[in-house]
């Protein structure tokens, strides 16, 4: 395990197996290794040295290249210089770094194509947060990982190959997230306000934060996943508490991993680790027989992306020997 070297640093970067290139490999091509998490919420980046030294990382604003693509890109590069920046490398010329750009929303080619075109380095990979997530929770192991912050990811390793369900962006898919959480209270709230159901402790904190159903509808005419999202904790919170309207949303989100774990063939007993800022709050609220082995992620997003900028710099670094 690489040495945690910034006390601000909430990640951890692994000696992932067969992601790392060797001190001499990178000393003779003086390449620099640049791993990025574009979330709905925040973006991050961290700029890694031979031995898998993490040099210098940083933290930015959303960077969902779906709902605001100008926007993301300019948080994606700003934390990229203030991460080559720590690092004492602001000056470092873009044809020694190999970067892999893990980034919520790029589900098609295209936007894929896109975002790897908005960088200049010697090589550009990019994903989106899928890939990156299961690789640095999972390493190179099989299991399952449900991972949910703002969007939603569950998904399966096996023998290399990932599946996954969600992920299809806040307005199609993402049941059981943050956005969804938040979303489902402001409907229930809309409810209660027109005397359809009634308000609970949960619902009034959405009137104490927004207002009525006039400012909710006004609120949520501009609102963003990640705005949403900031509902989740209390919905969480106000579950636990035994709050039937938030007791109901939560049991929904349950239901949806169980289906979700369904379709990727989990079997009882499988290794299953939950991640992301919501995604360890549902492990109460599932049925026992999906927590029996539950295993902690090995990383996150970020590591996952580092790990796989290391493997295209040792693709490279090997075709150059040729």
């Amino acid at each position: 395990m690489a040495k945690r070297i910034f006390a601000k640093c909430p990640f951890r970067l692994y000696a992932l197996a067969g992601s790392f290139i060797s001190f001499d490999m990178i000393e003779k091509s003086s390449l620099l290794i640049l791993g990025v998490d574009g979330g709905g919420t925040g973006c991050r980046a961290a700029v890694s040295a031979p031995g898998q030294r993490i040099l210098g990382y940083a933290e930015g604003g959303p960077g969902n290249v779906e709902s605001d693509f100008d926007g993301a890109i300019t948080t994606i590069k700003t934390c990229i210089n203030n991460a080559l920046t720590q690092a004492g490398l602001e000056t470092a010329s873009p044809d020694r770094i190999v970067a892999h750009i893990g980034v919520a929303g790029t589900n098609d080619g295209p936007l894929v194509e896109k975002t790897a075109a908005a960088f200049t380095f010697c090589k550009t990979t990019v994903t989106g947060d899928r890939t990156t997530t299961v690789r640095g929770v999972l390493g190179d192991k099989d299991g399952h990982v449900v991972a949910l912050g703002t969007g939603t990811i569950i998904a399966r390793q096996k023998a290399g190959q990932m599946r996954a369900v969600g992920g299809w962006g806040f307005h199609l898919s993402d049941r059981a997230s943050g956005a969804w959480l938040g979303r489902r209270l402001l409907e229930e709230t809309v409810l209660a306000e027109d005397g359809l159901i009634t308000h609970t402790a949960c619902t009034k904190t959405v009137l104490d934060e927004i207002g009525h159903a006039p400012d909710i509808f006004m609120w949520s005419s501009s609102a963003k996943p990640k705005d949403y999202a900031m509902f989740a904790p209390q919905v969480m919170r106000s579950a636990d508490a035994h709050d039937p309207v938030a007791k109901a949303i939560v049991a929904e989100g349950a239901e949806y991993i169980q289906k979700a774990l369904d379709s990727l063939g989990y079997a009882t007993g499988g290794p299953l680790s939950f991640t992301g800022g919501i995604g360890p709050l549902y492990i109460p609220h599932l049925n026992p027989s999906l927590t029996t082995n539950i295993v902690m992620p090995e990383g996150n997003a970020l590591d996952g992306a580092v790990a796989l900028a290391r493997e295209t710099a040792q693709r490279l670094l090997r075709g150059s020997s040729r």
